[in-house]
């Protein structure tokens, strides 16, 4: 990549050793642009969106580098044993694709939220097939992925087509927007 991307991280509730840290595994590959938000969620004392301006891809993998991306996953499981258990911690971290895809990890308990954490990059070998244009909505915009704890994996949680929501339930989207 000739010019380096810009990537964006916005938070609450994050110490600043935590975003120094989060900001110094990805200013090795980005440029970074944090903004601190006020509260927002009042179910969550923490919450760290970062927004990658690349795709969700194995090129994107080999480029960051495994390592840095098991850097990530560290700091990650770190801020949610710092702040124990309950819905304490919400990470939102999105990739820039078309569509958007989007992983929220916010279990309350800690076992799974890092569990969450460590399978995000399996679902790597999912793409193809759920991006599969037979299988989702016309002009998907943004994907978003939620971890099932029951089945132990990251599913298809939510699709949006423009201003429209669709939710998927078993084996359907379901229009609510």
């Amino acid at each position: 990549m000739s010019e380096e991307p810009v990537a964006q991280l916005s938070y609450y509730g994050i110490s600043p050793w935590e975003i120094e840290v989060v900001y110094g595994i990805f200013n090795g590959r980005f440029q970074v642009k944090q903004t601190e938000l006020e509260s927002f969620d009042s179910d969550f004392v923490s919450v760290l969106n970062i927004d990658i301006p690349i795709a969700f891809n194995d090129e994107f993998f080999k480029w960051f580098e495994f390592r840095r991306w098991d850097k990530v996953k560290a700091i990650l499981k770190e801020m949610k044993r710092r702040r124990g258990q309950k819905n304490t911690l919400k990470i939102d971290l999105s990739f820039s694709s078309i569509p958007t895809i989007r992983f929220i990890a916010d279990s309350d308990d800690r076992d799974w939220f890092n569990n969450s954490i460590e399978k995000i990059d399996f679902v790597l070998e999912l793409i193809p097939y759920h991006l599969d244009p037979t299988k989702l909505p016309n002009d998907v915009t943004e994907i978003i992925y939620k971890f099932d704890a029951n089945a132990a994996r990251w599913r298809l949680n939510t699709a949006f087509v423009n201003n429209k929501k669709f939710v998927f339930t078993g084996s359907e989207w379901k229009l609510i927007i």
